[in-house]
């Protein structure tokens, strides 16, 4: 048995949705699909769950966005009359986007995340009755009625381990079952999201649950490239990646997958294939739990923008039992997670998302960093970029960190930090925003020609 999730481009428009019937149908084994909402059909197009949250967020307001409300309606209805669908199943996923909006417009405190659901629910209505009219049996399922239940928080959910055992009942089911992602239930039935590109968690999930005998995860790209394209022209393709080196991309900016996605998968060792749905035949990339035979130890480069740097200086810092427990207790009161806390004696830095520190919010967090760590330096230096270079077999190979101190150069860039996992599957540079082209373009020539 195979679960096959696509993604926003798999299924943006009628032509794809026809693409995903023809590869669900090739392969008997393929008895379980995992949809997103629909994505971009163009360059400059808007994705459907953006359209909602737009509209979710202009109620509270007082002005409701009507524009985005149409294009969410127009879309599907699009959608439903190219597939020669009854009109029934667009009416269905209508009413479920006006109950939800009806729902946040009552100031329920988790309504948000139900509308934001509605893309995934409604393209896996629309598979379902397409694969349906097709002489294909199929149904659709919902997250509830396939068990999967989730820890209460809304837009971050994490998934409970008695939904593994709900989840392999599904295997009795003999027609095509289509779930939609991005969401689960808790115990007390209320609907909750997982963080958002949250439909690979789905799909690894369900897989995890049906003990399936792969997971493919289809996509708009051939396979995974050992570098974002956008910087490098035809960068080397990945045939095998492990999973270990796979999260470690995905966190970094690789946006094939999502970085949270992979553990239920790797936890019941089930192969993972990335493939394209306009390209179905292409081998793809294989991620795997054992190291594959491979001539280079590094696997990727990955990168991305949009950090800052919280910078704290105090003289014998070090002797000083609990500081860093005590800085990082002022960031989680004030609701900021981190990504990286490189330090030394007398310093310490704490890399975040730029997101996480809006002026209003650094004011007080720079303010109490000050009255309650009696710190000498506290600063904050934004337009930050992260670039990490990847591969399980790093750590046996000597001069890695070397080779890049000496790609950095060659660029030109000045490297701000290092930081470096113990596990020695990565290597994280932090640099300014400004030289993140240069310096990614250096270390592929390094590393990759």
């Amino acid at each position: 048995m195979k679960v096959v999730k696509f993604g926003g481009s798999s299924v943006a428009d009628a032509g794809q949705i026809e693409k995903v019937k023809n590869i669900v149908t090739a392969e008997e084994g393929r008895r379980v699909v995992v949809v997103s909402a629909p994505g971009k059909r163009f360059s400059g197009d808007t994705k459907i769950t953006d359209l909602l949250i737009r509209v979710g967020t202009s109620i509270p307001e007082g002005a409701f966005d009507e524009d985005a409300y149409k294009q969410i309606i127009d879309r599907f209805q699009a959608m439903a009359a190219d597939l020669d669908l009854p009109l029934s199943v667009y009416e269905e996923v209508k009413y479920r986007i006006d109950q939800a909006i009806s729902l946040v417009k009552t100031g329920e405190p988790k309504a948000l995340d139900t509308l934001k659901s509605c893309g995934e629910d409604g393209t896996a209505l629309l598979v379902s009755a397409y694969l349906e009219k097709s002489g294909f049996p199929a149904s659709y399922t919902n997250p509830k009625e396939a068990g999967i239940l989730v820890q209460d928080q809304p837009g971050g959910a994490l998934v409970l381990d008695e939904s593994f055992d709900r989840l392999y009942t599904l295997r009795d089911r003999q027609e095509i079952l289509v779930i939609p992602g991005f969401f689960g239930f808790t115990p007390e039935g209320q609907l909750v999201t997982f963080s958002r590109g949250g439909s690979d968690i789905t799909g690894s999930i369900v897989a995890a649950g049906l003990k399936a005998d792969m997971y493919e995860n289809f996509t708009d790209v051939d396979s995974v490239y050992c570098v974002n394209p956008m910087y490098v022209d035809q960068p080397k393709e990945l045939t095998s990646l492990t999973y270990r080196e796979m999260r470690e991309l995905s966190y970094a900016g690789f946006s094939v997958f999502h970085d949270e996605a992979l553990i239920p998968a790797f936890k019941e060792k089930i192969p993972v294939c990335i493939k394209n749905t306009n390209n179905p035949t292409a081998p793809g990339t294989m991620i795997v739990a054992d190291l594959p035979e491979r001539e280079s130890h590094v696997v990727g480069i990955a990168s991305d923008e949009g950090f800052l740097n919280l910078y704290v200086s105090k003289y014998l810092m070090n002797r000083e039992v609990g500081f860093g427990r005590r800085l990082l207790q002022i960031l989680e009161d004030e609701e900021v997670s981190f990504e990286h806390a490189p330090s030394g004696i007398d310093d310490m830095s704490v890399v975040l998302r730029d997101h996480q520190l809006p002026p209003e919010k650094e004011a007080v967090v720079v303010e109490r960093i000050k009255e309650e760590l009696k710190v000498d330096t506290v600063m904050i230096e934004r337009d930050m970029a992260m670039i990490m270079i990847v591969g399980e077999g790093m750590n046996q190979t000597v001069g890695i960190a070397s080779q890049a101190a000496c790609a950095f150069r060659e660029a030109g860039v000045n490297i701000e930090m290092i930081n470096q996992g113990s596990s020695e599957v990565s290597m994280m540079f932090g640099v300014k925003s400004s030289g993140l082209a240069a310096s990614v373009q250096s270390l592929y020539r390094t590393f990759f020609e």
